[in-house]
């Protein structure tokens, strides 16, 4: 049949995997560093992928398709998103990968909108994070000390969006990060690391713990650090 349906100019694609995220169906992989669409019938046509992509790589054409299976879907991202039977713990410490449908107000002012959560994945803790969850793929990290979201009001909208999410307090959590966070680093093609950390002595823990990682990794990842003061001001 024909219809309407994504095409991916490779050529300007930079390989930051915003639409594959974006791509509630899953239609869309990071393959050899570039994105493609992997069956035309997981792509249901919407377009959710174009605005995230950077480089307007993505646009529609209409084009001989197979239809979008629905029932195809389901089954595909079951199986994408399944992870190892679970034995022992807590329950809610299972890796999964969290989507969300763009929400438009289109009646309420944006004063009243409720700001929507920004997170990706689950779980958050760095102690809890499987090491080859299939999010870490073609992803930008967020490493951020547990209160900085809580000093910092819009911390979902300026650190959150687009990253993977890890998070810890390096005065509390017993152990040292550096080494879970080198296993990361080492086995899944991350493009950039941001770290997050108060403006206490304490929390260049977590600051230190990626520094270790990084070069123990033997990657050249581009990373930051943005430090926050209790006040909830960004010092540098």
């Amino acid at each position: 049949m024909i219809r309407r349906i994504i095409k991916i100019d490779e050529n300007k694609c930079n390989g930051c995997g915003l639409c594959a995220s974006a791509c509630h169906e899953g239609a869309i992989a990071m393959i050899n560093g570039k994105a493609q669409l992997i069956r035309d019938d997981y792509c249901d046509g919407l377009g959710d992928c174009l605005p995230t992509c950077p480089t307007g790589a993505i646009s529609f054409v209409e084009r001989e398709a197979l239809p979008y299976d629905e029932e195809a879907v389901k089954a595909h991202m079951q199986a994408r998103n399944q992870t190892p039977p679970f034995s022992g713990g807590c329950p809610g410490s299972q890796s999964r990968m969290l989507h969300k449908a763009e929400t438009v107000a289109t009646v309420a002012p944006v004063s009243t909108a409720v700001p929507q959560s920004q997170l990706q994945q689950w779980p958050v803790q760095i102690k809890l994070l499987p090491v080859n969850a299939p999010y870490f793929d073609s992803a930008n990290l967020l490493i951020a000390a547990d209160c900085t979201a809580y000093a910092y009001g819009n911390f979902h909208n300026e650190f959150m969006r687009n990253k993977i999410t890890l998070i810890g307090c390096p005065k509390l959590d017993e152990g040292d990060y550096s080494e879970k966070l080198t296993e990361i680093l080492r086995n899944n093609a991350i493009k950039s690391v941001t770290v997050v950390r108060m403006q206490v002595p304490c929390c260049a823990g977590i600051e230190n713990a990626v520094k270790t990682a990084l070069q123990a990794s033997g990657k050249m990842i581009p990373w930051q650090v943005v430090v926050i003061s209790p006040d909830g001001t960004i010092i540098e």
